[in-house]
Order: C-alpha cells, then sequence, then structure tokens
C-alpha cells in the first residue's frame, strides 16, 4: 500500500528541499526495463517517504542471521534497493550502479551501509550471495540479504516495493541519512553520480 507522506516529515521536506528539487528535474532518462515487458523507460521520480523498518530476520551474505531493524539501525546512512541474482535485466544494472557509487565515494564509502535485499530468496542462498556480490566487486559496506519468503515479502510490504512476484520487480532505490529520519525513494534509473548528489545532499540536510 503507498504511504502517504506524513506531516511529520514537512521539516524534513522543506530542508532537503531545493536541492532535491534541482534533482528531480534532472538526471537523465532512464534505460532499464523491471522484466515486465509493458514498463517503458522513465526519467526517475523522487520523493520523500517514511517507512518503518519492519521487525524480520534475514540472512546475510556471510550467512549469519539479523535482526533487519538493529542492521539498519547501526548509525550509517543506508542506501538499499531489492534484486534477486537470476535477474538478467534491471537488477545486474542496478548492481552496477550501486558498484559505481561506492567507487566514487571513494573514502566515505566506509561510512554507508549499501543493502540489497534478494526478492527470490528461495533460490538466493547466502552462497549465491556471495558469488553476486563478488561479480559486482561489492566493497564491505555492501552487504546482501536472503532469509525466508514470508521475512522478504514482509519487507518489500514494508517498503512499498512489493508487486506480486520477481518478474513484476521495478526500479526502486531507497536511500536514509540515519535511523530516525525520512526515506528518499527514487523510482527509476539513476545514474551513479545521480546517487552520489542524492546521497550528499541527503546527508547534508539531516
Amino acid at each position: 500500500m503507498p504511504h502517504a507522506h506524513p506531516r511529520t516529515l514537512a521539516r524534513a521536506v522543506a530542508r532537503i528541499g531545493a536541492a532535491l528539487l534541482a534533482l528531480a528535474a534532472g538526471g537523465g532518462g532512464a534505460r532499464a526495463h523491471d522484466g515486465a515487458a509493458d514498463h517503458a523507460a522513465r526519467v526517475p521520480t523522487r520523493s520523500v517517504r517514511e517507512y518503518a523498518v519492519p521487525a524480520v530476520h534475514l540472512v546475510r551474505d556471510d550467512g549469519r542471521e539479523i535482526s533487519l531493524p538493529d542492521e539498519m539501525n547501526d548509525g550509517r546512512p543506508v542506501v538499499l534497493n531489492f534484486i534477486f541474482t537470476t535477474c538478467t535485466t534491471i537488477c545486474p544494472m542496478m548492481s552496477t550502479v550501486f558498484a559505481h557509487f561506492e567507487q566514487r565515494l571513494g573514502a566515505e564509502a566506509d561510512k554507508v551501509h549499501v543493502m540489497s535485499i534478494s526478492i527470490d530468496p528461495e533460490q538466493d542462498t547466502p552462497a549465491r550471495l556471495q558469488a553476486y556480490a563478488r561479480k559486482f566487486h561489492a566493497g564491505p559496506g555492501w552487504q546482501h540479504y536472503t532469509g525466508t519468503l514470508d521475512a522478504s515479502v514482509t519487507t518489500q510490504r514494508a517498503f512499498d516495493v512489493y508487486r506480486g512476484g520477481k518478474m513484476s520487480h521495478n526500479l526502486v532505490t531507497l536511500m536514509r541519512a540515519a535511523p530516525g529520519k525520512p526515506w528518499l525513494r527514487i523510482e527509476g534509473f539513476v545514474t551513479p553520480d545521480d546517487l552520489v548528489r542524492d546521497y550528499r545532499a541527503l546527508v547534508a540536510a539531516r
């Protein structure tokens, strides 16, 4: 169910203000497809949302079971997306963007928690996720997560990305400056440079 912009976000929206409006006006055209043949490429749209991190347990790519709230609330900014390892369309593209995002941040990358959660957890074992992470040269701050199907769906619903199955997966990137802060939701293809600018604007506004 879509999340409305609650009144509690008014100040955050005002602070982020001009920076995000300027970014939303630019960003370049989308070249992505989400596996559903009727989705056209489009310019990314940005909005500020409030999401409650669900109290679920996932399994990190190192095989460790984690509490998602604990994992997300360790104090670092979070950059989040949802992928599956057998995807041949938007997931490799999104992961390539994340890889270049880390590279462009340089030494700053250690201060950001980049997270990719599988929407196909029955296939995506920790070992598969490790291989996928290596393929995209994921740095130490970028983890991949799997778990039960129920935990994955619950998480997708909490962040309003669940579309009924992996073949209806769409391009959504989520970003939060710190625990308790609102999320920036980016729908559509975003370049690594745009993602870096979004990240820096969001962190500067916290």
